[in-house]
């Protein structure tokens, strides 16, 4: 077990803690229709694509395919078409902080692990991976004890990182009668996973995702379609003076990617707190931490 530094969780800590083992791959003569089916069956939001030799020569995100979609390719499209490359590696014995920066500074949300073969995926490092850790480690930690009862100087509520501090003020919305098309160029140009849908009385109805946006793909819904077509609902939310734990709690058990946050009454959602959102922080959920804290660009 590595040592930490509370200080900072992340610090100490190496990729291959946070690492999966199971990369999603296929052959890069793959259609996009197997991308697809892939990518949703085993709930990632990218796909590595191989060559013969097993070697790593592209990657396929949710993003690309959405594009795809957009654009009105075939799903017998060939993904090798749309594909991004090549992937980005570190490796096993790489720092996460240093990981981190790679991610942040690249703009990606994963890399690849190398480590006997070069160019073979090994494993797969995420946000989810890094911030599964970081709530492991912080749900036991005894300075970020707030649970009823518990004692010593850990217990103060005053010393928990908050929702609200961690977010992203602002939502993109879009009405229940708006184009998926209008969506997918929202999405794009905001570099956006999901949108907020509303109703007509202005009130959150619902959720269009890039996941709802590929399964539509899919399924063969027109680009003209209404996103009340796809959108998924209710909406996940969270208040916006909610312990960032139990945010993340919250997350990582719904399996989502993000949570829309709210002020006062449900209702008024003000903006989104995501798990690349916690990941800038480099920090635990608690002030215990946040002397590693980066500056956020």
């Amino acid at each position: 077990m590595p040592v930490i530094d509370h200080r900072g969780v992340l610090q100490g800590l190496r990729v291959r803690d946070a690492m999966r083992r199971q990369v999603i791959q296929l052959p890069r003569q793959a259609l996009l229709e197997q991308v697809i089916r892939h990518t949703i069956k085993y709930k990632v939001n990218a796909l590595l694509l191989v060559d013969e030799a097993q070697r790593a020569v592209g990657v396929v995100s949710k993003t690309d395919l959405m594009g795809a979609y957009y654009a009105g390719l075939p799903l017998t499209t060939p993904a090798r078409n749309i594909m991004v490359g090549p992937p980005l590696f570190c490796r096993a014995d790489d720092s996460l902080e240093a990981a981190l920066d790679v991610m942040q500074a690249q703009r990606v949300h994963r890399l690849y692990v190398a480590e006997e073969v070069p160019e073979q995926a090994a494993g797969v490092l995420a946000y989810p991976d890094i911030m599964g850790l970081l709530y492991r480690f912080c749900h036991k930690c005894e300075r970020a004890r707030h649970r009823p009862g518990a004692s010593g100087p850990g217990r103060s509520l005053l010393d928990s990182l908050k929702v609200r501090e961690v977010m992203t003020s602002g939502i993109l919305t879009y009405a229940q009668t708006d184009t998926l098309l209008a969506v997918m160029e929202g999405l794009a140009a905001q570099r956006l996973g999901a949108v907020l849908i509303r109703g007509e009385d202005r009130r959150p109805v619902g959720v269009v995702s890039k996941t709802d946006l590929i399964l539509a793909y899919k399924h063969g819904v027109p680009v003209a379609a209404p996103a009340r077509t796809v959108m998924t609902s209710p909406v996940q939310a969270s208040d916006h003076q909610e312990l960032l734990l139990n945010a993340l709690k919250q997350m990582i058990f719904a399996d989502i990617h993000r949570l829309f946050v709210y002020k006062d009454q449900p209702e008024n959602l003000v903006g989104v707190l995501a798990l690349s959102d916690v990941a800038r922080f480099r920090s635990g959920t608690c002030r215990a931490c946040v002397t590693s804290r980066i500056r956020i660009r």
